[in-house]
């Protein structure tokens, strides 16, 4: 889902038609409810992570560029 709003954003920069795109972002995100609220309806109770939490847990690398490990933190 990551990938389709990259290239969403990259679309509207560019000042090009984004339909298709955003839609298929729109139907993820309707996918993504759905499954969330099956997994709440089977006793699912644990509080899911959001983006923030998941970046945070990811480690940094140190290889590469340094300016692209403190883009990341």
């Amino acid at each position: 889902m990551a990938d389709i709003e990259v290239s969403v954003r990259d679309l509207v920069d560019r000042d090009r038609d984004c339909t298709e795109k955003a839609l298929a972002q729109m139907d993820l995100r309707r996918k993504i409810n759905l499954l969330i609220g099956e997994w709440k309806a089977a006793g699912g109770g644990d509080v899911l992570p959001d983006v923030r939490e998941r970046v945070r847990l990811r480690p940094a690398t140190t290889s590469g560029s340094p300016l692209r490990v403190i883009a990341r933190r």
